[in-house]
């Protein structure tokens, strides 16, 4: 070989070297997941850790594994098809959705990106998957919302106030999980020969006339449906309901928490460490249209002694035998 031809081989391999070194050692994108939110940082933020602590244990470390990008309504729902399409525009490999208030402005944006939600509700009639079973399109996740449950809360109406023949109930309507709750207690209220007197919010600064146009009603017990909103609220509505003096019933023990009375439903808390089993699957390439949504199999009754207390009440020895927290 001639050495000019050698010089212009060497030449030619020497200028293929860089693009094969930049490619080996070009740091890949880590995975981007998008959390989508209608709550508030204060009252999401724990179940964004329970989701962070999941991720954990299939070995995904947040910074190292993978990006996060987080859009927070703030109770503001009418702020997510926005932020919805905010996140569309960043690409990321998967959208949290909250909540199905969320899910739904999400799978609006994008039918293509896979959506987990750990708080779905409602999904076949709302269009967002084909079945429970086989969701068939890019939504899936945790239906924590088990038919039956609306009815159990109307239940415990009669064991804190037996003699209760007015209940309220606070609404919002807006959230899309919302309207089969109301429809169940409707359904349990005439069973048990109760009159529901209802009010809706559908923004945070409706919920002092509220809690106060039931209190002027004279209701007995207060039972507060299961919303993002609502949620968002939980510590106002505690407040309010001790000034009142309402007694109040929840399906989030996170209510009881900041001060409601009682609860009873699924730990929320298991609903978002358990979309991270949703989250690898996908990462791993399952498409969500293949992985079923999952229901949770326990119930829990949490219990505010101190709420009890401060409204006069005597709990029922029965029930508290039964619950599986009680905060004093």
């Amino acid at each position: 070989m001639k050495r000019r031809d050698f010089v212009a081989l060497l030449g030619g391999t020497a200028a293929a070297w860089p693009l094969t070194v930049r490619a080996q050692v070009s740091p890949k994108r880590r995975p981007l997941i998008a959390w989508l939110s209608g709550g508030t940082t204060e009252v999401v933020g724990p179940f964004v850790v329970s989701f962070l602590e999941g991720m954990r244990e299939f070995g995904y470390v947040e910074g190292r594994d993978f990006d996060m990008a987080y859009r927070y309504a703030e109770g503001e729902l009418d702020r997510l098809p926005v932020f919805a399409e905010e996140i569309v525009r960043l690409k990321p490999d998967i959208i949290v959705a909250a909540a199905v208030s969320a899910a739904v402005p999400a799978r609006k944006a994008t039918s293509t990106i896979p959506i987990v939600c750990p708080a779905l509700a409602d999904a076949v009639h709302l269009g967002l998957v084909v079945s429970e079973a086989r969701p068939g399109s890019n939504v899936t996740g945790i239906e924590p919302y088990v038919a039956g449950l609306p009815a159990k809360l109307m239940e415990l109406v009669r064991e804190i106030a037996p003699d209760a023949r007015h209940v309220g109930l606070l609404t919002n309507l807006q959230d899309p999980k919302a309207p089969p709750q109301a429809q169940e207690l409707e359904g349990a209220a005439k069973v048990l020969e109760v009159t529901i007197r209802a009010v809706d919010v559908s923004k945070a600064q409706e919920i002092d006339a509220a809690m106060q146009s039931l209190a002027r009603q004279r209701v007995d017990v207060v039972i507060v449906l299961q919303t993002t909103l609502l949620l968002s609220l939980g510590r106002r509505i505690a407040e309010l309901a001790l000034s009142e003096r309402l007694p109040t019933i929840y399906g989030y023990r996170e209510h009881v928490v900041t001060g409601g009375l009682v609860s009873y439903g699924v730990d929320l808390r298991w609903c978002y460490r358990r979309s991270a089993y949703f989250v690898h699957r996908i990462l791993e390439g399952v498409p969500p249209g293949d992985l079923p949504v999952e229901f949770p199999n326990k119930m829990a009754l949490s219990i505010n002694l101190k709420t009890a207390k401060a409204l006069g009440l005597d709990i029922p020895p029965m029930l508290l035998a039964r619950a599986d927290e009680v905060i004093e």
